[in-house]
């Protein structure tokens, strides 16, 4: 197959040159030139003199160590990459299989960039290619489900799990060592311990008492992200986890402004708009808000479109014992917010509302987003385990799906508090020109169905009006009631882990309607970036 992936791609390549754009700006570049061009560069980069000597000294070791990611998560996506990029001459093909790790087209469903491509395997990498849905619930191996294995099969055809740490036993060994030199030049104590625990879990796959230590970090000025965390890729069951870092510089100020929320999360998942039965856990009380300037992105996290926030850990039971970090991303989401949502904005919503797309919703819709997820429900009422396993691949379109609906509810209880002091018009109609933003991501990744989910509920339910001009406005009272009976519906279909309701559901609103395609189509003629990437290495950093 993966030879006709290449001779497809010269294909294209030279087809390409014939097809036209409907900007007149692009109408002589190549297909691909124009893909990769929807893709806006930022570099990353911050203010390096609040840093130590030593501190100064290990980002190079943790871009290593991030590259190291970088590459495992190549080889979980689609497999050996230089069997890939090593047979592409054209430069433009070259950065646009970068930008995707793959074939594939993430922002466009996963599409195959011509005919004589294959589809995207479901499960990418993760398993064989010919395993049957069958054959896998036959597998009887304990730790077939977990996070941290590959399934292949033996010689004998049969199927079997491998541990990451022995899959990638000499990437791993050189990324533990390279953690343990880190943790040797850190300065901050609780900083020194998670990197310390970190090279430990990369070598056995328990990553629990590592994401404890990373939870009770509190004063470093350095953080890193780093090993196999989220489990978007796998889109057959949704069961593993792909390597991913990110090298972060805390903005003390912007912290300093956001902690206060923490403390709020016990009293805010009290009022969630669901039955008592779906509140009763309670959420870790060390969590923490924070911003950051991000300065390095590898693996997962810098495939196709790039993430903005972190809420970490995943694990349920750390959440329950410590609750989360959410990890706002302020340097990438500012790129974000005027590169592409402000235009977008300029384009659909209707004039009297512009006015109310600023920054500071942008920023406060996503943090509350992140916020979100430690609210709610991990364990399903109904005897199903984690809402993880119960609702299998469909799991991460309704997390994001309840973090996003969430999130704007959050931000309405908190003005209503008097804990924060936003005109909430501003977030409300920041968060409809929002959904357009991301939408564009494609419905094939969580974060897009989860908008279309949206959108189509919203339009239901009267939450937004289209004019006759395509414009967009904002209906507040009908958005509010809308935010709340999406936010239970959400919550409920996960407390109850009911597969079916959960993929009647998506089946009814994630779907993409003839009136978005034109809207979409509106916003892709304006030659709006689709989203952003990155000029990011020691040198941009000035090291």
């Amino acid at each position: 197959m993966k030879k006709l992936v290449f001779m497809a791609l010269s294909v294209l390549l030279i087809a390409a040159s014939g097809c036209k754009s409907s900007s007149e700006q692009a109408k002589s570049k190549p297909e691909l030139q124009n893909k990769v061009e929807d893709f806006v560069p930022f570099e990353l980069k911050t203010d390096l003199s609040v840093l130590s000597e030593n501190q100064v000294k290990m980002i190079p070791m943790l871009i290593e160590i991030a590259d190291i990611m970088n590459e495992l998560f190549w080889v979980e996506a689609y497999g050996d990459k230089s069997e890939l990029l090593d047979t592409i001459t054209d430069p433009w093909a070259k950065q646009w299989v970068n930008i995707n790790y793959g074939p594939w087209e993430r922002l466009n469903n996963n599409q195959p960039y011509t005919s004589g491509i294959g589809e995207k395997p479901k499960g990418a990498n993760f398993y064989p290619v010919d395993m049957t849905p069958e054959e896998f619930e036959a597998f009887t191996a304990p730790d077939k489900n977990g996070l941290y294995t590959f399934i292949r099969r033996n010689d004998a055809g049969e199927l079997i799990s491998i541990p990451y740490h022995v899959f990638f036993k000499e990437q791993i060994l050189k990324a533990s060592e390279l953690l343990q030199q880190a943790s040797e030049l850190a300065i901050d104590p609780g900083f020194k311990k998670y990197l310390e625990l970190r090279s430990n879990a990369l070598l056995t796959d328990d990553y629990f008492e590592s994401d404890m230590a990373w939870m009770d970090m509190k004063s470093n000025i350095i953080d890193f992200v780093v090993g196999p965390i989220e489990t978007y890729e796998d889109q057959l069951y949704g069961y593993k986890a792909a390597h991913e870092a990110y090298i972060l510089i805390k903005d003390i100020e912007w912290t300093d402004r956001l902690s206060k929320y923490a403390a709020l999360l016990p009293i805010l998942q009290k009022g969630l708009p669901v039955e008592e039965k779906y509140k009763t856990e309670s959420p870790g009380d060390n969590s923490d808000l924070g911003a950051y300037d991000v300065i390095y992105y590898a693996g997962d996290c810098n495939a196709g479109s790039k993430t903005i926030a972190i809420n970490l850990p995943n694990d349920p039971e750390v959440q329950l014992k410590k609750g989360s970090r959410r990890l706002q991303l302020k340097n990438s989401m500012q790129a974000k917010f005027e590169k592409i949502l402000v235009p977008i904005a300029h384009e659909i919503i209707v004039e009297e509302q512009q006015k109310h797309i600023t920054f500071d919703a942008f920023f406060a819709n996503t943090m509350f987003h992140e916020v979100a997820h430690g609210l709610g429900i991990k364990n399903t009422l109904t005897g199903k385990g984690e809402v993880r396993e119960a609702l299998k691949e469909l799991s991460s379109s309704f997390e994001e799906g309840k973090a996003d609906i969430l999130g704007l509810y959050l931000v309405t209880k908190l003005h209503e508090m008097g804990e924060i002091q936003v005109d909430l018009m501003d977030n409300f109609t920041t968060f409809l020109a929002g959904i357009f933003r991301s939408i564009r991501f494609g419905s094939s990744s969580a974060h897009g169905k989860a908008n279309l989910m949206r959108f189509n509920y919203f339009k239901e339910k009267g939450a937004f009006t289209q004019h006759a001009d395509g414009r967009y406005s904002v209906n507040f009272e009908k958005m509010q009631e809308a935010m709340n009976s999406l936010s239970e519906l959400i919550i409920v279909t996960q407390g109850e882990g009911d597969y079916e309701a959960a993929l009647k559901i998506l089946n009814t609103y994630g779907v993409l309607g003839d009136d978005l395609k034109t809207t979409l189509n509106l916003i892709n003629s304006k030659d709006i970036p689709v989203d952003i990437v990155f000029e990011q290495d020691a040198e941009v950093l000035g090291l």
